[in-house]
């Protein structure tokens, strides 16, 4: 398997992704994606720099190309992307299927116009709910989780806020 834990965070990468969620699923090494932090040199370094496990910040189009070699990995990854949409691509448009990994853990999403709140730090908008909502039709189980101890609930608990 060469996927672990696949998240959505808004912050792509930072402490808590590779500190605590590596306690809870292996994790040799972080793949980022999000065309625009890998498009832009000094969001790329940051990123890379932000763990000490290996670090790739990939653009949806490169990921496309890399997915089977980071299927057949002995490696073991989380797949991080920033957008629910982005993951939407990733597991639905791409019909990427991470090993044994059925469950998309959401992290932060900040408050913004048209955003509804569900929980502490995580908004959704009307936009990322079409996405999630995909993501589940795909068979996946979208739960909203800041931490491993902090969890606020799954999609099904929260999709009916949303005019899908």
């Amino acid at each position: 398997m060469s996927i672990s834990f696949v998240r959505i965070d808004d912050r792509i990468i930072h402490g808590q992704t590779v500190t605590r969620w590596a306690k809870e699923y292996p994790c040799d090494g972080l793949i980022a994606v999000n065309d625009a932090a890998a498009s832009n040199p000094v969001l790329k370094e940051a990123f890379i720099s932000a763990s000490e496990k290996k670090t790739f910040v990939w653009t949806l189009a490169h990921f496309k190309e890399k997915e089977a070699q980071v299927l057949a990995s002995k490696r073991q990854y989380f797949l991080i992307t920033k957008t629910p949409q982005d993951m939407k691509t990733i597991l639905v448009d791409f019909e990427f299927v991470p090993g044994d990994v059925k469950k998309v853990i959401v992290g932060p999403a900040n408050d913004r116009p048209h955003a509804i709140k569900l929980g502490n730090n995580q908004s959704i908008i009307p936009e990322e709910a079409v996405a999630f909502e995909a993501i589940q039709a795909q068979g996946y189980q979208v739960k909203f989780q800041l931490l491993p101890d902090v969890s606020i609930g799954y999609w099904n608990d929260f999709k009916g806020k949303f005019s899908l």
